[in-house]
């Protein structure tokens, strides 16, 4: 009966490096020719000594060690690499089945620990576990920080919520687009359902790694490169041990960036030749690291006007805008506002526990004229508090009385204004309402607090 496998594991053999150290020509040469028919790289060398120089020319994912090497021992080696935070796989080889060898390799975390003489199916499942593990750990690193960055989605598990035209046109942009592994550049305003666009575009592309997403604004401009290329013990002030970056938690999958133009400068000439190189150079190493990752970038700002600003680096502009996708905002698909509601109230009913709340005709109509400046994020906020309270709380979208909501302009704001100033004074609104906290204010509105200080900064301070 055929092994089973975890996924991705097949698809990574193809990228996986090994350095194999043993003082043996024989059992050396044999294994570097034999693993070297499945793995991408496979190199060899008879001391420790020897491959420290050769890792200093090139990252290796697995290391096969010999035990009892000459000079350095194998075990002695991995323990001063465990020492500096390197966590680099390892599989013990030895011809000596003694029981203080095995605790002291069990000790520096190595992956197995096989006997000489052995067979090559012995060494190829060894092998194998190892990338299952790798492949179980950079799953529970995605799913924490999933948890941790979680973001209620405006779309089902079957595919977007909406049947407008617009929607349609969209969903099949992106079932185009996802298996081509070409970089995505997504575009619209906030609460839109930026991320969850990218995340479809990863579950459709195949792609067996993770989908990995990172809100740009959320990371220090002093961090930046830490956060995504990862760095090793030492290498700044409180770097204690080493990290993975977020582009190899995300090898094989998707690598979701959001908000990118709000990426320094300097960090944007050192990610535009990580994705030309496709490899990535942890902080305080000197070596690289190849990656395998599919990049889906994100904004709510015009780009293409930052890059003649010169906010915006117009060589990353160019290689991350391959294929664009942008999203309407909700008042231009007020039509699949019912859709929403309905697909919403069914949801967060389940969540919380209540039933679910059945909006009526006259009160759908209320959500089609209202604009929307939170757009879908603001439409679930106002769901969820409909079915905490059991009615629709009119109050906080600048409704005034249930017969002026349903009149466009007669909700509190005269029929010539721009949307900027709906938007202006709705939000004062709201944060006169929730007695000048921001953050509640941020939470009624369905956006982060940064872009409601972002909003409210960029507007005069008359009324």
């Amino acid at each position: 009966m055929p092994r089973s496998r975890a996924p991705g594991v097949a698809h990574e053999k193809r990228h996986l490096s090994l350095l194999v150290v043993d003082d043996e020509p024989g059992i050396r040469n044999f294994l570097q020719r034999a693993l070297a028919r499945e793995y991408g790289l496979v190199e060899a060398a008879e001391t420790a000594e020897d491959a420290e120089q050769i890792r200093s020319r090139c990252h290796f994912d697995l290391l096969i060690v010999d035990v009892a090497l000459p000079g350095r021992s194998g075990l002695e080696w991995i323990q001063a690499l465990r020492r500096n935070g390197d966590g680099t796989d390892v599989i013990f080889i030895s011809a000596y089945a003694d029981l203080d060898s095995t605790i002291n390799a069990l000790r520096v975390g190595a992956a197995d620990f096989i006997l000489k003489p052995f067979r090559l199916e012995q060494m190829t499942a060894s092998i194998e576990r190892c990338l299952q593990c790798r492949e179980l750990r950079r799953e529970n690193a995605a799913l924490r920080r999933r948890v941790e960055n979680y973001a209620d989605p405006a779309y089902g598990e079957a595919g977007m919520v909406g049947s407008g035209a617009g929607m349609q046109e969209l969903g099949l942009l992106i079932r185009r687009v996802a298996p081509t592994g070409a970089s995505v550049l997504v575009q619209g305003e906030t609460g839109t359902g930026k991320e969850l666009a990218a995340s479809a575009i990863h579950r459709l592309s195949g792609r067996k790694g993770p989908f990995v997403p990172v809100n740009c604004v959320a990371i220090s401009p002093d961090l930046f490169e830490s956060e995504l290329f990862g760095h090793t013990k030492g290498a700044f002030t409180g770097a204690h041990q080493s990290r993975e970056g977020l582009f190899v938690a995300a090898s094989g999958g998707t690598l979701f960036l959001d908000e990118i133009s709000e990426m320094p400068l300097a960090m944007q000439a050192k990610l535009l030749r990580a994705l030309e190189n496709r490899r990535v150079r942890p902080v305080g190493s000197d070596r690289e690291i190849p990656v395998d990752v599919r990049l889906v970038a994100a904004t709510n700002r015009d780009l293409a006007e930052s890059v003649r600003s010169g906010r915006f680096r117009d060589d990353l502009y160019y290689r991350l805008d391959v294929v664009h996708v942008t999203l309407p905002a909700l008042r231009e698909r007020a039509g699949d506002i019912p859709e929403l509601v309905e697909f919403f109230s069914r949801r967060i009913a389940v969540d919380l526990g209540v039933k679910p709340y059945v909006f009526d005709a006259e009160e759908l109509r209320r959500l089609q004229v209202y604009p929307w400046p939170g757009n879908v994020r603001e439409l679930r906020n106002l769901v969820e508090r409909t079915l905490l309270l059991g009615r629709p709380p009119w109050e906080s979208i600048g409704g005034r009385s249930p017969i002026a909501a349903t009149v466009p302009g007669a909700a509190g704001f005269p029929v010539e204004w721009s949307l900027d100033q709906v938007e202006r004074r709705h939000t004062l609104n709201v944060l006169e309402a929730a007695g000048g906290n921001k953050s509640e204010t941020a939470r009624r509105l369905g956006i982060s607090r940064k872009t409601l200080e972002r909003k409210l900064s960029s507007w005069p301070t008359g009324d």
